[in-house]
């Protein structure tokens, strides 16, 4: 029997999805729980457990011959383990050991959450043919990974192109990762919806706060949900344009659930860059819309599994 398939892992807050993938990055078999993050940890890994019961419980599970885990994070990919901001019974919890128990011996890659997405849009989306390239996921939190040379560059711990914890305002607003003024805390949506707020913005009558809703009142001109938009559009471009002179990427790809604001937020964002992308070697970056949708984690565990087995078969 071929091992061709990947057992791959999308952990979060809210979901833990899981499928059986091939190596084309097509979804042959799917299988979910709610993330029980209140819980204590064994019983967030029984939820866990119950996801890969159901993948092994199909005709093809047999062809499954590694697993990759993307996990919200941090997650330490050198040991093993994760430590969720948003799931608090998994702190340095022991993922990777588990799993490997779980599903009989078979080798395990782990890597944080914005890794995955990275090597998906990198695999099959917006990132595809890029050689060096950022991905970022713009939601609740702010994440990212890297492409560099061609290849996934998750880094010695699975977290390496974490954009969100860069500082774009050394005089604002402290961020709960302990720094000050970092992306995350001016661009992700809930600090999106409490900038405007704090600016005078109201809800509608459904009492929706959300960055979405925000979004729909900067499309009606709305001034203060326009400027929060902006704000966050700023902050993307500093961090972005300050990535790209690191490591010279000719591509920023941008998904999650503020990327679906489109125009409202590149608009600005593409505007913004011009006035910090401004060496030669970096002008004419590329901002792009993500193309993978909400099964970006899952191919993209998948894809990091199977590169991690092709570097194991080379003795990388």
């Amino acid at each position: 029997m071929h091992t061709d398939l990947v057992a791959a892992l999308d952990i979060g807050g809210t979901k833990i999805a899981g499928a059986l993938v091939d190596g084309r990055g097509r979804i042959l078999s799917r299988a979910q729980r709610p993330t029980p993050a209140k819980e204590d940890g064994e019983t967030v890994m029984r939820a866990v457990e119950e996801v890969l019961g159901e993948l092994s419980a199909s005709p093809l599970w047999p062809r499954a011959g590694t697993v990759g885990i993307g996990s919200a994070g941090p997650v330490d990919a050198s040991t093993g383990t994760v430590s969720p901001v948003n799931v608090p019974g998994w702190r340095d919890y022991p993922l990777v050991e588990r799993v490997r128990a779980t599903t009989g011996g078979l080798p395990v890659e782990l890597i944080g959450d914005g890794v995955a997405i990275t090597a998906a849009e990198h695999w099959q989306g917006a990132a595809r043919g890029h050689a060096n390239a950022l991905c970022m996921v713009v939601s609740t939190g702010v994440g990212g990974g890297l492409v560099l040379g061609g290849r996934l560059h998750p880094g010695p711990t699975g977290n390496a192109g974490h954009i969100g914890h860069i500082s774009v305002d050394l005089d604002g607003d402290p961020c709960p990762c302990g720094g000050r003024g970092c992306v995350e805390r001016i661009a992700s949506g809930p600090n999106i919806a409490r900038r405007a707020l704090e600016g005078g913005w109201r809800p509608g009558p459904d009492g929706d706060a959300s960055a979405a809703a925000v979004a729909a009142a900067a499309r009606t001109g709305d001034p203060v949900a326009v400027a929060s938009f902006e704000r966050a559009a700023r902050a993307l471009a500093a961090g972005i344009a300050a990535t790209a002179t690191l490591v010279e990427i000719d591509i920023a790809v941008i998904g999650g659930g503020v990327g679906k604001a489109g125009d409202i937020l590149f608009d600005p964002l593409r505007k913004a860059l011009a006035d910090y992308a401004t060496l030669s070697f970096v002008q004419h970056l590329t901002i792009a819309p993500a193309r993978m949708g909400t099964d970006a984690g899952l191919v993209g565990a998948a894809a990091a599994a199977l590169m991690g087995r092709e570097s194991a078969a080379a003795g990388v």
